[in-house]
């Protein structure tokens, strides 16, 4: 039987297997993902299939790549990829203008490197190959591996959340297809800032469609609630925490809620590590509003007129990294920050 609870500050929990187990324990799993996605945009997702030792091969793939020499990770520093791409350092994020204390390893489809032609979006800029260690060469297979198994996940859930809520489930699908811009991190958060500052990664929304984070048991992710406080999201063993991304709140008028969250650092020297994995829909795909039978109570999506939304997704994408990775932005696309602002001169439309 599918399962969801709420405890004080736990987001719901969510068992996925519940869509193969029949038509009563189905509908159960869609009333629990209509209520979780609606008034929340949180959850804890289990009975995903992917099994433990998979995820600890990840957990161990990832450490061995954050323990690697300075020399090994500088390597394949980001600044070297006009794709955001590869390693960025400690600090060299930023949120809300603010540092990001953690470093971590940017990895996407693998792709050929696409250069916009005379006309084109800029956004094509952001295909393109991934930069990998020559020091830890099974690190390629169990990232791209991931990528695979969380992508069937990830399928699989928003057709079921698509369905709870009286929508088509397949009414997304052309938008991902086989160039579906997927996004992997692994994350490290070495403890608190030398500064003491507390920003793991600061408050912010993700602008694509659904993101499944795998944590460890350290702590420190917090998501924003009815009360307006930031609330710590408790690890739990063998879930993902699922938040929704703007594109939903925007196609469903608000309805289904992206939700503001935030890392804070761990204490002292402690170490923290994560791994977002960001199910995105093609770069020139246009989202179209959906059509479902609750959009009469939809509220409208929420506002930002200093980060507006497109309904090109790859115009999301493109401005995301160019305000989060100063440095790639500054050595590579120049001329793209003079554009930023009329870039984003227009918002999400139908």
């Amino acid at each position: 039987m599918a399962s969801m609870s709420y405890v004080s500050s736990q987001l719901p929990i969510i068992d996925l297997s519940a869509a193969d187990r029949g038509p009563e324990a189905r509908s159960r799993l869609h009333a629990q993902l209509h209520s979780a996605a609606h008034g929340v945009g949180f959850f804890q997702l289990v009975g995903h299939g992917v099994t433990d030792p998979e995820t600890a091969a990840l957990n161990d793939t990832m450490r061995a790549f954050f323990r690697l020499p300075d020399a090994d990770r500088l390597a394949i520093d980001n600044v070297n990829s006009p794709h955001f791409r590869g390693y960025t350092r400690i600090g060299d994020e930023r949120t809300g203008g603010s540092r990001d204390w953690r470093d971590q390893l940017d990895i996407g489809a693998e792709r050929p490197a696409r250069v916009p032609g005379p006309g084109e979006p800029a956004y094509w800029w952001l295909e393109g190959p991934n930069q990998w260690p020559a020091a830890l060469p099974g690190l390629r297979a169990a990232a791209l591996n991931w990528i695979d198994r969380l992508s069937a996940v990830a399928e699989k859930l928003l057709h079921e959340l698509l369905a709870a809520i009286g929508a088509p489930q397949d009414f997304y699908d052309d938008v991902f297809g086989d160039r579906a811009h997927l996004h992997l991190k692994l994350v490290r958060y070495p403890g608190s800032a030398d500064d003491g500052t507390g920003q793991g990664v600061g408050a912010h929304k993700d602008y694509g469609f659904l993101t499944l984070l795998h944590q460890d048991t350290v702590g420190g992710l917090q998501v924003q609630r009815e009360d307006g406080r930031f609330h710590d999201v408790p690890p739990l063993a063998g879930a993902f925490v699922v938040n929704l991304g703007e594109l939903l709140e925007v196609a469903t008028n608000g309805y289904l809620l992206a939700t503001n969250h935030r890392v804070v650092s761990p204490p002292g020297a402690t170490e923290r590590f994560s791994v977002p994995f960001f199910y995105n829909p093609r770069l020139d795909a246009h989202i179209e509003p959906l059509s479902f039978p609750y959009a009469a109570h939809a509220p409208g999506a929420t506002a930002d007129p200093a980060n507006p939304l497109f309904a090109e997704y790859g115009r999301n994408e493109l401005k995301g990294k160019l305000r989060a990775h100063p440095l790639v932005a500054a050595r590579h696309h120049a001329d793209l920050l003079l554009t930023e602002r009329p870039l984003a001169g227009a918002a999400l439309t139908s």
